[in-house]
């Protein structure tokens, strides 16, 4: 039977580095095998397609973006007072928490009405301990007023922690193509995010802002981004992107367009890239 694996972004460099030797070592034994022996490998985006061919991957290789649900929400509004900056996904050292809370610092000693009205939210499930080194940082640096770690939100809990933020940020050291950028999106949230989290056509396309891990740089991009006066427009952006390219129906469509040429033999859909032409085995 025809075999497609999607790596979700464990071959980008910064992941394979991550307890690298390990890896190595499972890629050694079975997984170098899995993946070469594929039919076709899954990837996220044009970025994921470029590591696994430096991986040494030749195998075809469909580039299909992750989707998400569209929640009914009305156009956002600024408001005034006090806002929410939120992160939510695992707490996890890729994700550059500590980097952010270390900017959250500076940007806040740097503009004292960033400081007054606004908060950063840390929203989501403890992988491996870090959240206690978050909590500990938040502590050393005297956050605890203006900088709150919430737990992990599910269900109809995560959607009213995303209903009521005003802004989402996502500092990663390396992402596949993060869904928690794609749930803010669709919730009309403006994103602040790295280049790491491969997804340049929200730069492209006005529903991003972009920033670095670097604290210090970071904590200028905040110092200036939140005091935008173009949010609103940031986040309709990411809601109308949501809507023309990650939706559902768009995205389920080139699956089931891939399968059916897995089964068929026939051309491959226009998503799928190969080195040289190439049919599935049968």
């Amino acid at each position: 039977r025809p075999v497609m694996v999607s790596p979700r972004g464990m071959l980008d460099p910064w992941a394979l580095a991550h307890s690298g030797w390990k890896k190595r070592i499972v890629g050694a034994w079975f997984e170098n095998r899995n993946l070469e022996d594929a039919d076709c490998l899954h990837a996220l985006n044009a970025s994921e397609a470029q590591s696994m061919r430096s991986y040494g991957l030749k195998n075809p290789i469909a580039i299909i973006p992750n989707a998400t649900d569209l929640p009914d929400i009305d156009k956002r509004e600024q408001r005034e007072g006090s806002k929410t900056l939120l992160f939510l996904g695992r707490l996890h050292p890729k994700k550059g928490l500590p980097q952010l809370v270390k900017a959250w610092a500076a940007a806040c000693r740097r503009n004292a009405e960033l400081a007054r009205d606004w908060r950063l939210q840390i929203a989501g499930w403890d992988d491996g301990g870090h959240a206690d080194t978050i909590e500990k940082l938040v502590s050393e640096l005297g956050l605890s007023s203006s900088v709150s770690l919430t737990g992990p939100t599910h269900g109809s809990e995560k959607d009213a922690v995303l209903r009521s933020a005003d802004a989402f940020i996502l500092p990663s050291f390396s992402e596949g193509l993060p869904m928690s950028v794609l749930e803010a999106w669709a919730y009309r949230l403006p994103v602040l995010m790295t280049a790491e989290c491969n997804l340049p056509v929200g730069f492209e396309m006005g529903a991003a802002l972009e920033v670095t891990t670097d604290p210090d740089e970071l904590a200028e991009s905040l110092a200036i981004a939140l005091m935008r006066d173009d949010l609103t427009a940031i986040g309709e952006a990411g809601r109308s992107l949501v809507e023309d390219r990650f939706s559902w129906p768009q995205v389920a469509t080139q699956h089931l367009e891939v399968y059916e040429w897995l089964l068929s033999g026939r051309d491959p859909p226009a998503c799928v890239q190969s080195l040289e032409p190439a049919s599935p085995k049968q």
